[in-house]
């Protein structure tokens, strides 16, 4: 293990430090501080080598996490570095964007704060980037067999580097200019600068994958064709069409999907010509929604320079401390300041709005809002507490209900559940032979990790449908949720 006392000395968390508000706000720049090495190995020594490691299973990737803390604390980066890489392709992305449903079921987290396993995977990987030590690793032979992977974000990376490794030929077809998916267009760069994307993509490249940008599927090649063309499909599109708010008003102009406004700005930051963009800049904004996407949404509308910005969520505040009904070593729900929340605005909790109100331009000028109650298990504005809040944008970022069908439907004869995701079984294969689905369009909206494990999964499942048997690890399957331990 770690340090055998490490947890006895060092009974607090300890986090890089985020960069002051008035600094960061200035620029596009992710918003910690570099870490200290000598705090990650101070944390990574807190980790008790546990008998039985419950953060495997807080982790849908199953990272071996006690053995890369213990080589950490050693200071044997190159090592640490192997032995995460074995369950997880991309830890600089879940490093920084995951929000480590493994701490919640650290054993330590009984009584003491969980160690900080996020950061220090993030450490390991910024290492071995800085060390050189991440290096191509293409397949010893090809096998001839083809697979075409649908969709560049997590899942669609993971699968195809993992089939590249397989020794087979696999493009990934992405619709949008560059690669990266929701990782390149839906993270902004203070949560996750894009040369870290970059990175990793030359190392797929130079494994072999090939990549083709600007195509999509369904529209400048058929589905049909893409199947005709190809040994295996694997659809790794994401869970993309977003969830409305039908109420009055709706379309006037300033009303947005938080998405679009978060695809603008980042092909903004990354230098691209943007006509007529979507910008806060001087505006009053509201952003509707509290998840992860709704606090980007708000992060991204402070450097832009937007004069006010509320951010309106129907449900009730969750509680700062770990509920009664969501023991350990369950992911609780709890009220989280992210770093976009710090940097300024108003929260309000409880607010269901009611009407979008307009100008005479036929522009957005205000939401009138009111209190949510509870009638019978719903949640339903509460009558006499009306008010207006101004808005000169309004931003919905209420979550995504699935993957876009009617190509896949129509050219495929693919079939959806009644949720709305792509139809499979426990292989990760869809309706149609040949056909696979990984990560959200299969699953719902989730995790960053789902989409990597499943990305693997799927892979490997891909592979025993091409090869009879496969060399891959297949690390979960769609329905391994244990015990209540994951976030479906």
């Amino acid at each position: 293990m770690a340090d055998p006392k490490g947890f006895l000395k060092t009974t607090e968390r300890e986090l890089p430090k985020r960069r002051p508000v008035p600094v960061r706000i200035m620029d596009w720049k992710e918003v910690y501080e570099p870490g200290d090495s000598a705090v990650i190995k101070r944390q990574a020594g807190r980790c008790m080598d546990c008998g039985i490691p419950f953060c495997h299973k807080g982790c849908p990737l199953g990272n071996l996490i006690p053995e890369w803390n213990d080589l950490t604390w050693r200071g044997e980066g190159r090592a640490a570095i192997e032995r995460l890489h074995a369950t997880n392709n991309f830890p600089e992305f879940t490093g920084r964007l995951c929000p480590a449903p493994c701490e919640s079921s650290c054993v330590l987290g009984i009584n003491q704060p969980a160690v900080t396993i996020k950061q220090v995977e993030v450490s390991i990987i910024d290492e071995a980037f800085g060390n050189g030590w991440v290096e191509p690793e293409p397949p010893e032979r090809l096998t001839g067999k083809t697979v075409a992977v649908v969709g560049s974000g997590p899942a669609g990376l993971a699968a195809a580097q993992q089939l590249t490794r397989a020794g087979h030929t696999v493009a990934v077809f992405e619709r949008d200019d560059r690669i990266g998916g929701l990782l390149r267009y839906g993270i902004p760069d203070f949560k996750m600068e894009k040369r870290h994307l970059e990175l990793r993509l030359r190392q797929m490249q130079a494994e072999g994958t090939r990549f083709r940008a600007g195509v999509e599927i369904g529209k400048d090649i058929s589905w049909s064709d893409l199947r005709a063309r190809y040994d295996a499909v694997v659809v790794a599109t994401g869970s993309t069409v977003p969830r409305d708010l039908a109420i009055p008003g709706r379309d006037l102009d300033g009303v947005h999907y938080a998405m679009e406004y978060l695809i603008e700005g980042n092909k903004a930051v990354a230098g691209d010509q943007v006509p007529h963009q979507i910008t806060a800049e001087g505006k009053h904004v509201v952003v509707i929604g509290g998840g992860d996407t709704g606090a980007d949404c708000i992060g991204t509308a402070h450097r832009q320079g937007a004069l006010s910005v509320t951010n309106l969520a129907i449900g009730k505040q969750p509680p700062s401390e770990r509920p009664a009904e969501q023991p350990w070593p369950m992911m609780p729900n709890l009220f989280e300041m992210a770093s976009a929340h710090e940097e300024g605005g108003e929260r309000t909790f409880l607010a269901s709005t009611v009407e979008f109100l307009g100008n005479a331009a036929g522009e957005v000028r205000a939401l009138r809002v009111a209190e949510t109650e509870y009638l019978d298990g719903r949640r339903v504005p509460k009558s006499g507490t009306e008010r207006e809040i101004p808005a000169d944008l309004v931003l919905i970022a209420m979550g995504f209900t699935g993957p876009e069908r009617d190509a896949l439907e129509q050219q495929l004869g693919t079939q959806f559940t009644n949720r709305g995701n792509l139809e499979r079984d426990a292989t990760y294969a869809t309706t149609t032979p040949g056909v696979f689905v990984a990560g959200d369009a299969g699953r719902g909206q989730s995790l960053i990790v789902w989409a990597i494990a499943e990305g693997r999964a799927a892979a490997a499942e891909v592979d025993t449908f091409l090869m009879g048997e496969t060399v891959l690890p297949a690390p979960v399957r769609p329905t391994d949720v244990a015990i209540g331990l994951l976030p479906a």
